[in-house]
């Protein structure tokens, strides 16, 4: 019967079953034959003992021993112990009696775990074998290699699940790790016997409403040369020795300092963080602690993370207690604790979507109340009932004790002392201020000595899931139906004609084919038509070839099908008909009928007049691209919108043509258009990255945040190394006041940026290699050509052979540098290259990869630094690490300059405020440009020129600044301060981003100040940049000018050949015509002009006073 506790059900205890079955390959003290039994124990329980059996080394041990483990589930405490205790087995010798013993003599031969973990899991049965680990002075620890090692097996079995379906999905389990502490006090010094016991605590949810300590105890202070195994301990196994006390397969990861989650992770911490964890003493814990939260525990641990960020873990020392000799003395409770200190361990990564573990150096700061609750809402600390567990004075565990059933949470014996658990402040911030702690003077040496501890975070299950991939495709796939690759086939009478048609057309050719075969050697050009004899044999010779050679029933077969359908779809004739009559009158109306359409068939593709095929545009799609953007910069959008749908006209299967007509839009301000063009871009194409990220940025315009984060996130999905599609989801959460999914998104795109620094940096390196490579070689054939010549010289002038320079082990800060320089500067100067090349090779082989990848283990660079500073004081070649690469351009830079070009200007201004906010130095100068573009793009002129301003006056060679300056005064209409600007960006050695806009204006201003020279010239720079047909009409009207109207007259045809409806070219080209006497084209070239639209009245009054010059041009006369 489940019992009640408080109206609710609570279910009976579960047993768990433990059976040890046999052992294998165990040698005793006396050889291979010996007498041995299992103990069993669970934590500070024993569990029992097996009977004696007898083995050999051939023949195993059967055991066949059973023991029980109970499970409450009143509370979860029963499954929290599970979680974190194994069952202990240990073998023990029985050795024979001697004469005249009384008792027998025992030998531990060794011992192992059980982990009870996989019945958490939902498993019921858990078979395994274990190796067996022996103690100090078994007769196992030096068995030789090259025999089998002695091993369990065992069965755990329990009736009916721990953990149902239904509970696995709400529960969670989470794995602390503790591992060491570094760059401690200075009074922290390795003593031979140790004096102090070195605890570290935090509090963690159990239920709801209650949270507890868990204690990491014990830990070991040691000098920083010695190495400790990397292998995760038990917690709570108090009789464990030798290898059992470690977690089978459990490892401490090492993982580089970019990819950590804590506080020392910048560069300048990295040499500061491998001397302390080198050289310095350190305390060392290598812990894991599992603990099992239950439904309630996970919305509580999560609600805390989301409230205050940070949790707080303490550390403390406390004297190892003594033995007390009196009877009857009353212990004190009170435990006295030193060095206090927390460290604020941000706990936000977990909420990322899909995270499950943090790890990082923690930096441990001075423990203070009022600090604590201002930044966890959390009243006092745990360092009491810690370092009580720890000194072994209370006889509770980590684990949820049980009177935390009766609510007291494990209160202290004496009233006035604190609670046991840490719990959310009831108070206000006011109330804890007026509580002045006494200063925390011992807890500030840890500030001063900048301690750190290492801590790993692992769940089981992230608290918040990420979406898959698959799912937000089907998403996007719902929001946007892909559109099918090819058009659906039309059936039905329509398409069968059309079917009848298209074989006719086939078998027609055919017949031409054989025709040509036969008599194709009889027609000679200009012969008159034979005579109708002649015609007739050929006739009856063609029938006959095809009768005897089968292709006239070819033919008729190939016909067949489409006829059939014919009857079928136009005749709607399925069944059988009633008689001979209606069959005879159906096949002359259906004969009617086929040679009717076959003479339409035969017209489509059979011609007397050959046609002229048509032909293939002269402008492809980029062409017609560049000419879009050219007129959007002339801010002539009638034409750009032109060039945009002629783009769609002639392929409309392209996403690309669709995302840019979008964009086009965006810059109108017409959202809608460009909504249903992004639409179309992502049913053409469900993974276009830009497509995806426009359809977000306009839903979220829109204020439709869930299809926005679907279409966010699906981006990210598609290609999860682009930085501007993390940068945006970033931006989209930051707008949401999302800040911890923000700073997800952020993080990532900044790991990415580093990681394509790092890329740049080693592409660039393996193309120097390439290069010196090259260059070697070619020395050294001109080396050997010398040498068959004349004997080679030595000194400077021989072959340099390449080495690596030897300095003082490892050397660090100033002393590096200078004995860097030194061998540098020592290295003869042939040699520079190739002694370059070879450390170039070593450090992509020790080095690079591992900054690709991420920094050097802690423990690597350790030991490396131990085996060089202590055990070898000669000379060693130095292996330098080489820094991180800095990226030239922020993730948030990037964000921008993709947003400027597809005219999203409120995530622009977005992206903007947080690369000011990231700027620690204040805006730079591409900042100051990017705004301006932005504020040009509004027009918001006066903004834009503040902008760039402070832009020249930051970087005044930066032709960027420059350019947006000339642009803003051409759309001013200052046209003299737009030339300076311009001719002044041109003269840069580096170029402008947009230069085609540049030539175009700074022409076409020359052109207004009759210096036709130059701008010819100038135009004729554009056109060999990017040719367009305003740039050829720019370098036409520039001739013309001049009074070169060969040449005007060429640059107008190259115009007109790109844009056949300008009626600039038409006007021009009419003048020239006029000039050159030619009547018929000048007045062809004026109809055109006409036709077209011509509107420039000054232009026009040209034409009309040239035509009255020379007397005709205007047919209307």
């Amino acid at each position: 019967m489940a019992d009640m506790d408080d109206g609710r059900q609570v279910r009976p205890t579960e047993t768990i079953n433990i059976t040890v079955l046999r052992s294998r390959h165990l040698k005793g003290s006396k050889g291979d034959v010996l007498t041995s039994h299992v103990k069993a124990e669970f934590g500070t329980t024993s569990l029992g003992e097996s009977a004696k059996i007898e083995s050999s080394g051939d023949t195993a041990a059967e055991y066949n021993f059973n023991c029980n483990v109970q499970c409450d589930f009143d509370g979860p405490e029963g499954l929290d112990s599970i979680a974190h205790k194994p069952v202990l087995l240990t073998v023990i010798e029985v050795l024979p009696k001697e004469k005249k013993q009384k008792e027998e003599k025992t030998v531990v031969l060794g011992q192992c775990t059980v982990d009870l973990l996989p019945l958490l899991r939902g498993e019921i049965r858990h078979k395994a074998t274990l190796a067996l680990h022996p103690v100090v002075g078994s007769p196992l620890e030096n068995l030789p290699s090259d025999l089998p090692k002695p091993e369990l097996d065992i069965l755990v079995t329990v009736q009916s699940p721990l953990l149902y379906e239904e509970n696995l999905a709400d529960t969670n389990l989470l794995r602390v790790t503790v591992e060491s502490a570094f760059s401690l006090p200075d009074p922290w010094t390795p003593t031979p016997a140790p004096q102090f016991n070195y605890t570290v605590t935090l509090p963690l949810p159990v239920t709801a409403e209650k949270e507890v300590p868990v204690v990491f105890a014990n830990g070991l202070l040691k000098p920083g040369q010695e190495k400790e195994p990397p292998q995760k301990k038990w917690m709570t196994v108090p009789n464990a020795q030798s290898g059992a006390s470690f977690i089978p397969d459990s490892f401490l990861t090492a993982s580089s300092y970019d990819e950590e989650d804590g506080d020392f992770r910048t560069k300048e911490d990295r040499s500061f963080r491998v001397e302390a964890e080198s050289e310095k003493p350190k305390v060392v814990w290598n812990v894991e602690r599992r603990c099992y939260l239950e439904q309630g525990a996970v919305t509580s641990f999560q609600n805390k993370i989301a409230m205050s960020r940070v949790w707080p873990v303490e550390i403390m020392r406390t004297p190892i207690p003594q033995a007390s000799k009196g009877k009857g003395k009353e212990r004190d409770d009170d435990v006295p604790v030193s060095f206090h200190g927390v460290a604020y361990v941000d706990m936000a990564p977990l909420l990322y979507p899909g995270v499950k573990k943090i790890r990082g150096a923690y930096k441990v700061m001075a423990f203070n109340e009022h600090e604590v609750f201002e930044k966890t809402k959390r009243t006092g600390g745990v360092a009491q009932e810690a370092a009580r567990i720890a000194s072994g004075l209370s006889r509770s565990t980590a684990t949820p004790a049980k009177a935390s059933k009766d609510g007291k949470e494990g209160k202290p014996k004496e009233g006035g002392k604190k609670p046991s658990t840490t719990k959310a402040a009831d108070g206000s911030s006011s109330d804890m201020a007026d509580q002045q702690a006494p200063p925390n003077l011992e807890g500030q040496q840890y500030v001063e000595a900048r301690s750190y501890l290492i801590l790993e975070f692992v769940l089981d299950k992230p608290l918040v899931p990420k979406r898959p991939p698959e799912e937000l495709a089907k998403k996007v796939a719902e929001y946007i139906p892909p559109r099918p690759l090819f058009p659906r086939r039309t059936n039905g009478a329509q398409r069968a004609v059309e079917d009848f048609h298209t074989q006719v057309a086939g078998v027609a050719n055919l017949l031409l084919d054989e025709f040509r075969e036969l008599f194709g050697e009889e027609f000679i050009p200009g012969q008159e038509t034979p005579d109708p004899r002649k015609l007739e044999e050929r006739r009856k010779k063609l029938i006959y070839e095809l009768n005897t050679s089968g292709k006239y029933f070819a033919f008729k077969e190939q016909l067949k099908h489409a006829v059939v359908k014919i009857v079928r779809e136009k005749y709607l004739k399925t069944t059988a008909f009633a008689s001979k009559e209606e069959l005879q009158a159906f096949l002359s109306e259906l004969y009617v009928y086929l040679v009717d359409q076959m003479h339409v068939g035969l017209s489509k593709v059979v011609s007397l007049e050959d046609q002229a095929p048509v032909p293939e545009p002269l402008t492809d799609s980029a062409q017609l691209k560049h000419f879009a953007r050219e007129a959007e910069v002339n801010e002539n959008f009638q034409l750009a919108e032109r060039y945009y749908q002629e783009r769609l006209a002639r392929n409309r299967s392209d996403p690309d043509h669709w995302f840019d007509y979008g964009c086009f839009c965006l810059l109108t301000g017409n959202h809608a258009k460009a909504e249903e063009c992004f639409k179309e871009t992502v049913s053409i194409d469900q993974q276009h990255l830009p497509g995806l990220l426009l359809y977000g940025i306009v839903s979220a315009m829109e204020e439709r945040h869930e299809m926005a984060e679907t279409f966010f996130e699906n981006a990210t999905c598609v290609e999860s190394d682009n930085v501007v599609a993390w940068t945006l989801l970033g931006l989209f959460y930051d707008g949401l006041g999302n800040d911890i999914r923000a700073e997800m998104a952020f993080s990532e795109a900044n790991k990415l940026n580093v990681q394509a620094a790092i890329h740049k940096r080693d592409e660039e390196k393996a193309a120097m290699r390439r290069a010196h490579d090259e260059e070697g070689r070619t020395s050294v054939s001109d080396a050997g050509e010398r040498e068959e010549g004349t004997p080679r010289e030595s000194g400077e002038d021989a072959l340099s052979v390449p080495k690596v320079m030897e300095t003082a082990a490892t050397p660090t800060g100033d002393g590096a540098g200078a004995a860097a320089a030194a061998a540098a500067a020592s290295v003869p100067p042939g040699s520079v290259k190739s002694s370059s090349s070879v450390a170039g090779s070593a450090k992509k082989g020790s080095v690079i990869n591992l900054e690709k990848h991420g920094s050097q283990p802690a423990e690597s660079v350790a030991s490396r630094r131990e085996g060089e500073g202590e055990g070898s004081r000669h000379s060693t070649p130095e292996v330098v690490r080489e820094p991180t690469p800095v990226p030239s351009t922020s993730v948030y830079m990037q964000a921008v300059e993709f947003l400027l070009e597809v005219k999203a200007t409120k995530f622009a201004e977005r992206a903007l405020a947080h690369e000011l906010l990231a700027k620690g130095g204040g805006p730079s100068a591409e900042y100051n440009v990017a705004l301006a573009r932005l504020h040009m793009q509004k027009k918001e002129y006066a903004d834009a020129e503040a902008c760039l301003k402070e832009a020249t006056s930051m970087d005044f060679q930066n032709p960027d600044a420059w350019a947006m300056t000339g642009h803003l005064n051409y759309m001013r209409g200052d046209m003299a301060v737009a030339k300076d600007c311009y001719d002044r960006t041109l003269s840069f050695v580096r170029d402008a981003q947009d230069t085609h806009a540049i030539y175009l204006r700074l022409a076409s201003i020359c052109l207004q100040d009759a210096e036709f020279e130059k701008a010819k010239n100038t135009f004729l720079l554009a056109c060999k940049h990017s040719p367009s047909c305003v740039s050829w009409l720019g370098v036409g009207i520039a001739c013309y000018r001049l009074g070169e109207l060969s040449e005007a007259e060429d640059a107008l045809s190259e115009a007109n050949i790109l844009n056949n409806a300008d009626p600039e070219v038409w006007g021009y080209l009419s003048l020239v015509c006029l000039q050159t006497g030619r009547q018929l084209e000048a007045e062809q070239a004026y109809k055109y002009a006409i036709k077209v639209g011509l509107h420039d009245e000054g232009l026009m009054s040209e034409i009309h006073d040239m035509q009255q010059t020379v007397g005709f041009g205007d047919p209307s006369f």
